[in-house]
C-alpha cells in the first residue's frame, strides 16, 4: 500500500492540474498493478463490506449493479482518498476562484469528511462497479448531497479488448448555447482517471463560465468490465 501512496505522491501534479483546466479529465497510468486490480474484483462478492447494492436496471440507470462499500473501508480505497485529495483540493479551489464562487475546500480529507458529516452526509461513496455483456452506465452527476467535492476518480480493474469489448467511458461536456460535446475514453487495467463531477471552468471571450459534464459507459458487446469508483464527499442515503 506504500507503493500507491508513493505514486500517488510522485505523480507530475502540475501536468495533472494543466489537463484537468484544459480538459476536465486527465488519467495516471498504471496505479495499481495487476494483482491489485484483481483483489479488488476478489472482494465483489464479499457481501459484509458492503452497505447498498444496486440494480441499474430497477431504477433505469442503465444495465450492470454497483455496490457502495461501508466502513471501515478496504485499506487500498482509504489510502487513495486519502492521498489524492489534498492535491485535488487546489485544482478545486483555484476552479472555485476564477468562476467567482465563494467555496473553498478544506486541505484535508478527514476535514471534507466532517464537513460532509456535519450537513448530515454520513455514508461512504467509493463503491465497485460490474457490467455484463450488453451492460452500459446512463449519463449522470455523482452528487448525493448539499456538499459535493467537483472532481471524482475511476480506477480500471479489468483490461479492455481482452476483459471485454466497448464499454468505453464516455464524458459529455455541455456548452452554453451550443451543442454538448462527446469525449470517449478507454483507459487500460490499473489506470486512474480523474475526472469532473458536475462543472469545470471554460475560459469564454468574457472570462470563465461553468461547462456542465455527466459522464456514463457505453454498452459492452463482449466480456465483463470491473472498475472502482472513488468519489471523496459523502452521501445522504
Amino acid at each position: 500500500m506504500k507503493n500507491i501512496r508513493t505514486k500517488i505522491t510522485d505523480t507530475d501534479w502540475q501536468e495533472i492540474s494543466e489537463a484537468m483546466n484544459e480538459k476536465g479529465f486527465s488519467i495516471i497510468p498504471k496505479l495499481v498493478s495487476d494483482i491489485q486490480c484483481k483483489e479488488l474484483i476478489d472482494i465483489y462478492n464479499i457481501e459484509g463490506l458492503y452497505r447498498k447494492t444496486v440494480v441499474m436496471k430497477r431504477y433505469r440507470f442503465g444495465l450492470g449493479e454497483y455496490k457502495y462499500f461501508n466502513y471501515p473501508l478496504p485499506e487500498i480505497v482509504q489510502i487513495i482518498r486519502e492521498t489524492m485529495y489534498p492535491k485535488l483540493s487546489q485544482i478545486a479551489n483555484l476552479w472555485m476562484k476564477v468562476l467567482k464562487i465563494d467555496k473553498i475546500f478544506p486541505e484535508t480529507f478527514s476535514e471534507l469528511q466532517l464537513l460532509c458529516h456535519q450537513n448530515g452526509q454520513l455514508k461512504p461513496t467509493p463503491l465497485i462497479l460490474k457490467y455484463g455483456k450488453g451492460g452500459f452506465n446512463t449519463l449522470h452527476q455523482d452528487l448525493y448531497g448539499e456538499i459535493y467535492f467537483p472532481i471524482q476518480a475511476v480506477l480500471f480493474l479489468s483490461e479492455p479488448d481482452k476483459d471485454y469489448i466497448g464499454g468505453e467511458f464516455v464524458l459529455i461536456q455541455q456548452m452554453p448555447r451550443a451543442q454538448s460535446k462527446a469525449i470517449v475514453l478507454k483507459p487500460k487495467k490499473g489506470d486512474m482517471l480523474i475526472f469532473t463531477t458536475n462543472y469545470r471552468p471554460v475560459k469564454g471571450v468574457k472570462g470563465y463560465y461553468r461547462a456542465h459534464m455527466k459522464h456514463g459507459v457505453s454498452e459492452l458487446s463482449e466480456g465483463e468490465r470491473y472498475t472502482l469508483g472513488i468519489i471523496f464527499h459523502e452521501a445522504v442515503s
